[in-house]
């Protein structure tokens, strides 16, 4: 299932995260270790933040499939 987190600080990431929009996490569990997430950010690419900057969002398997395929 698709995981989706909500960016509720982006200093130093201004250009990179907006604060409350979701974004969707690419898992990484060599990234967890460290306090680090794997979110596809405002440039479409996957990029490695702070587990600080986000709040997990828990969806059902549907929404999260739905969001996944939003352009």
């Amino acid at each position: 299932m698709r995981k989706f987190v909500v960016c509720v600080d982006n200093e130093g990431y201004e250009a990179s995260l907006e604060k409350r929009k979701l974004y969707e996490v690419v898992p990484d569990p060599d990234a967890l270790k460290h306090n680090q997430i794997r979110v596809i950010d405002e440039s479409g690419e996957d990029y490695l933040f702070s587990t600080d900057c986000f709040l997990e969002v828990p969806l059902s398997e549907v929404i999260a499939e739905k969001l996944a395929h939003v352009a």
